[in-house]
């Protein structure tokens, strides 16, 4: 799943919307190779969905295949919290996201 290759490098997940993923790299500690491991982490996920796709082409017949993903990348500075409610949850804010 994308949790476990963001775990395996070291990237946050920090939430799901829809069908966004939202995951960050160098929060809260500053990395600067945190572009080079959000391409690299980008580059699983790509290659994970086209694995995923292709056994359920085999299970669910043609037309399967037609699912996709994108992704988009962004660097630059952003503010942290933590968000209280009924659920609490880390947040991030910025032009960045």
């Amino acid at each position: 799943s994308l949790d476990q290759i963001a775990k395996r490098h070291a990237v946050f997940k920090v939430e799901t919307i829809g069908d966004c993923y939202v995951a960050a790299c160098g929060v809260p500690e500053v990395r600067p190779d945190h572009a080079l491991v959000m391409a690299t982490f980008a580059r699983k996920c790509v290659e994970r969905v086209v694995t995923v796709v292709a056994e359920l082409e085999v299970l669910l017949g043609p037309g399967t295949a037609d699912l996709g993903m994108r992704f988009g990348l962004h660097s630059g500075p952003v503010m942290a919290g933590v968000l209280r409610g009924e659920k609490s949850r880390f947040q991030l804010f910025g032009d960045t996201m």
